[in-house]
């Protein structure tokens, strides 16, 4: 599918893109990240009952919070100014899980596939942080981009697991 790494130069050295040339587009990003843990930690989080406060409130300011550092955390990403960061999540009582989508968007000239997934990591391991004096075997899984669309390489769209 690509021939050559973006982020490797000629030499094979890790490099940052130039993206000056590029055409500033409205360029937008969806990911999740799911949780799994016990009834008994979901159903205490689900009732307001954390003796932390509102886990998934903290989550959803955490991965908001992430999503705008991306660059500070990933190497080689730009700097961007999102127009758009949002935090959904959803609970699955009969799976004992949390779905968490998060979704980028902005004008400009490079992507927000990891700064969607960043902010999806990110709102999961608070909740794993929050939690894990309650369970510690919690799992944190299935972290990936569900879709993206604008720039050159166009629109993407994962497909449903």
């Amino acid at each position: 599918m690509f021939e050559s790494f973006s982020h490797i130069n000629q030499r094979g050295d890790a490099h940052m893109i130039d993206i000056s040339d590029k055409q500033i587009t409205t360029r937008q990003a969806s990911a999740e990240s799911i949780v799994l843990m016990n009834a008994k930690t979901l159903n205490m989080i689900i009732e307001g009952k954390h003796h932390k406060g509102d886990v998934f409130a903290t989550a959803r300011i955490a991965g908001i919070q992430a999503a705008k550092k991306t660059w500070e955390l990933i190497p080689l990403c730009h700097p961007l100014f999102l127009s758009k960061i949002e935090i959904n999540i959803e609970t699955d009582r009969i799976k004992n899980c949390v779905r968490i989508q998060s979704f980028c968007r902005l004008n400009g000239q490079t992507g927000v596939e990891m700064e969607a997934m960043v902010a999806a990591s990110i709102a999961a391991l608070t909740i794993y942080d929050m939690c894990k004096a309650v369970q510690r075997d919690i799992i944190i899984s299935q972290v990936r981009l569900l879709s993206k669309s604008g720039g050159k390489s166009g629109n993407f769209v994962a497909e449903k697991v």
